[in-house]
């Protein structure tokens, strides 16, 4: 079981973990032993409560799916049982990220000394730039 709250957990037949060979430079070490992890994790057919299920279709991030499969590669260590933790710790971190609630944005008025100042500054600008014509003929 894979705990995100007090409450809710994963089991861990919902996780799909596969052992790959890691992508990149590494001597002759990488080309024999499978030690990347890729991690499936389905989230409309997950146990986890309709609001997670909702937030982490709705969040934009690059490793979910348009089917809603969280696709999360680690291949950071060079131990494979490290990798699968780091992979599960990733997991973790993405659905407890939805759980935080924020509260809504207030949208604030600029005090009216700011008013004030921005329209002095333009008000002098203006005049700064008038003054840059050709001079009046008479």
């Amino acid at each position: 079981m894979l705990p995100i709250s007090t409450h809710v957990s994963i089991p861990d037949e919902e996780i799909e973990l596969t052992a790959v060979r890691a992508q990149g430079a590494g001597g002759q070490h990488v080309n024999k032993v499978s030690s990347a992890i890729h991690l499936r994790f389905n989230i409309l057919g997950s146990s986890l409560p309709p609001f997670y299920k909702e937030r982490l279709l709705a969040l934009r991030d690059h490793r979910i799916s348009r089917e809603g499969t969280i696709i999360i590669k680690a291949q950071d260590s060079r131990s494979q049982e490290r990798n699968r933790a780091l992979a599960l710790e990733r997991l973790q971190e993405l659905i407890r990220s939805v759980a935080v609630v924020r509260p809504p944005r207030r949208p604030t008025k600029p005090t009216k000394g700011s008013t004030q100042r921005r329209l002095d500054s333009k008000t002098k600008r203006a005049r700064l730039k008038s003054l840059r014509g050709k001079p009046d003929e008479q």
